[in-house]
């Protein structure tokens, strides 16, 4: 695949909500040589910019941008994952394309359909954490933490221990961050990011979510 100029947007993007998904997905590609010239990631330049609302007001300019040919989207279910998932059937479905599915697919979707008259880029969503269930990207990375691991373990029985107390700050759907962030606190190199956990292999990398995500994203921009 040739190189893009730097004054064209890349044909194949994958649009995130935030930076740590950014990280975290460059991470899995270097382990599987998915090299960054096969495709870029778009993730805010500002923190204040994260999340899924400007995603979804950038993803119809992402669609329309000349010389788009593929899109990939990762978005977290959050609590919600049926209506995290209408709302971007919605806003595809008023770009023009159709035959979106009325529920995720548990691989990841990529649209099939060949538009005669509307020639739009290949579209591709992935819900964190795994299309199926609730949850975000901290959920997924947790996934990726080896089998059996004693500090999993007590790192949940220490956050169960301060909700009994009344004492965490946190707000529910939130408990995942605080597991996934208080197991990177207690490993050799403490409160590496968790795309950096990747790198050192204090996550697995080839679990099953892993090696799922990584299938997904070779469909979408390989295959």
């Amino acid at each position: 695949m040739s190189r893009v100029s730097r004054c064209s947007p890349h044909p194949y993007q994958l649009l995130v909500e935030g930076k740590n998904d950014m990280h975290v997905i460059k991470n899995l590609c270097k382990k599987y040589n998915l090299k960054e010239d096969i495709f870029t990631i778009d993730a805010p330049e500002e923190y204040n910019e994260e999340g899924i609302e400007n995603l979804l007001k950038r993803l119809p300019l992402k669609i329309k941008e000349s010389g788009r040919k593929t899109l990939g989207i990762v978005v977290d279910a959050d609590e919600n994952i049926t209506s995290r998932w209408q709302s971007i059937r919605d806003l595809l479905t008023r770009s023009g394309y159709s035959d979106i599915p009325v529920h995720p697919p548990s691989n990841g979707y990529i649209n099939s359909k060949v538009y005669a008259n509307f020639p739009p880029p290949l579209i591709g969503v992935w819900v964190m954490p795994n299309n199926q269930l609730p949850g975000m990207l901290e959920d997924f990375v947790t996934w990726l933490i080896p089998p059996n691991d004693q500090l999993l373990v007590i790192a949940r029985k220490t956050l169960d221990d301060i909700e009994d107390k009344k004492l965490d700050l946190y707000s529910g759907p939130s408990r995942c961050k605080a597991l996934i962030h208080t197991w990177l606190a207690w490993q050799q190199e403490p409160g590496r990011p968790m795309g950096a956990a990747i790198t050192n292999k204090a996550l697995n990398y080839d679990s099953a979510e892993a090696l799922a995500f990584v299938a997904w994203l070779k469909r979408l921009f390989i295959e």
